[in-house]
């Protein structure tokens, strides 16, 4: 049997097939070997299934909402239908409304564009920075930010206890992730919308780690928005998703100025311009939509519901559970949580390895057994600082090692993974890191451009 043939077959114990399933990676220690991708958390590989039914659809491509012809027509008929499939998907009511977005932080900085003047928001230290970071761009906007809870009922009273001391009482807006991307836990976002709307105050999920892993319902969970991204979804870059209210939305500013966005725009005897915005979605979708985008987001939706979302989330929490008992294993390695080892969780979890540089370890699972996790801070800086126990300022940037290799840095590891995992990826991760642990690494390694990478000369 080929090496590319004994790939395609170690992938068959996946629920769904993804694209770079049979991909052979060069190992510095000599001969290939098929990919294993444990990065599912910052981008996961796009669906078999959803890259067919673009490549379907790319003959037919046509310009939306822009002409009379029969490809414009089929065109701007698939883009807002995949509007409706999202919109089912995620449990929309009659009245929301879906907008089409570059990725959740485009989603989450659209919805900071849009809030009342005046509003208080509350965020937890804990989000990543695409909903850490979007409302510091309002003047008018004031952002309460939550220290890091240690339980669920922590992360609940927190947030009362914010709610009910907020002055003046105006409108307000509750932003939470609904799965960490750093530790995988999940958040108790039914309750924390109850505390949100027992206090008058809106609620914003940040689905970006929980959608690929776990139905996401907001009528179930009584949010009031949902941003997520494509890319996170098993879908290509360069699309995401706002859903929810559309009254917010409706009395703001387009996010972007431009043709789509406007209904009707006439002279005035002064010489300036009167415009009249749409009212719908198309209000903050401003140029040429991204209709491979929606579209292709739309088919991973429908991907994962006909596949069964209890089947998948059940496969998944058997693979995450080796993960976290083979790690238990190596007395070096220390699993970090912000709500312990009983917490539910999707299948992303972050480590460090005593006496190693993370990002020393991460190049060494790539480069000696083709293994790709992420090392780094991860896109939520104080999380991590938090979890590791440094001070609030001590210097250490995303994804850069600022350390030599086996030296202490402020990183961690990050494996995580998704519907495509075969179960050889999670055996060939647990015992690279159990050899590496026990061994060290076969190779030297060195910082090149703010990386770790290998060196010419083994060890």
């Amino acid at each position: 049997m080929s090496a590319s043939a004994v790939a395609a077959d170690r992938s068959v114990c996946a629920p769904l097939p993804v694209l770079g399933r049979d991909v052979l990676v060069p190992l510095v220690t000599g001969g290939e070997v098929d990919y294993a991708a444990l990065d599912y958390a910052a981008s996961a590989p796009t669906l078999q299934r959803v890259w067919d039914d673009v490549a379907a659809y790319a003959p037919y491509y046509g310009s939306v909402h822009r002409g009379a012809g029969y490809l414009s027509q089929l065109s701007t008929d698939l883009f807002e239908n995949s509007r409706r499939t999202i919109a089912e998907f995620l449990g929309c009511g009659t009245e929301d409304q879906v907008v089409f977005t570059r990725s959740t932080t485009d989603s989450l900085n659209l919805l900071a564009a849009v809030l009342p003047q005046d509003t208080r928001v509350f965020v937890f230290e804990t989000e990543h920075h695409a909903s850490l970071l979007p409302w510091e761009q309002r003047a008018d906007v004031a952002v309460t930010y939550l220290n890091a809870p240690r339980t669920p009922q922590q992360a609940v009273d927190t947030l009362e206890k914010a709610l009910a001391e907020r002055e003046p009482y105006g409108p307000a807006l509750v932003c939470v992730t609904g799965a960490s991307n750093v530790t995988g836990e999940l958040w108790p976002v039914r309750e924390l919308a109850a505390a949100a709307h027992a206090h008058g105050a809106r609620i914003v999920l940040d689905a970006a780690q929980l959608a690929p892993h776990h139905p996401v319902d907001i009528t179930e969970l009584d949010v009031d928005w949902v941003a997520f991204s494509g890319h996170k979804l098993y879908a290509p870059f360069g699309a995401g998703v706002l859903a929810g209210r559309a009254d917010w939305l409706q009395a703001a500013a387009p996010y972007l100025a431009g043709g789509g966005a406007s209904r009707k725009v006439s002279r005035r005897t002064d010489g300036g311009v009167d415009v009249e915005w749409h009212t719908t979605a198309a209000r903050h979708e401003a140029g040429s939509p991204n209709v491979i985008g929606a579209y292709a987001i739309a088919s991973a939706c429908r991907a994962l519901t006909e596949a069964g979302f209890d089947g998948l989330v059940a496969r998944e929490q058997e693979l995450i559970t080796r993960v976290r008992e083979g790690l238990a294993e190596v007395p070096e390695v220390n699993v970090l949580s912000l709500f312990g080892d009983d917490a539910a969780r999707v299948g992303v979890l972050s480590f460090v390895v005593e006496g190693w540089n993370s990002s020393h370890f991460a190049a060494a699972l790539s480069a000696e057994y083709g293994i790709g996790v992420r090392d780094g801070l991860f896109c939520a800086h104080p999380l991590v600082r938090t979890l590791l126990g440094s001070e609030p300022q001590e210097p250490g940037e995303c994804g850069a090692p600022e350390a030599a290799p086996g030296e202490r840095s402020l990183n961690a590891i990050r494996v995580s993974l998704g519907v495509g995992t075969p179960d050889e990826h999670v055996d060939r991760f647990l015992r690279a890191v159990k050899e590496l642990v026990t061994n060290g690494a076969r190779w030297n390694y060195h910082t090149e451009d703010g990386r770790c990478v290998p060196a010419r000369s083994a060890v």
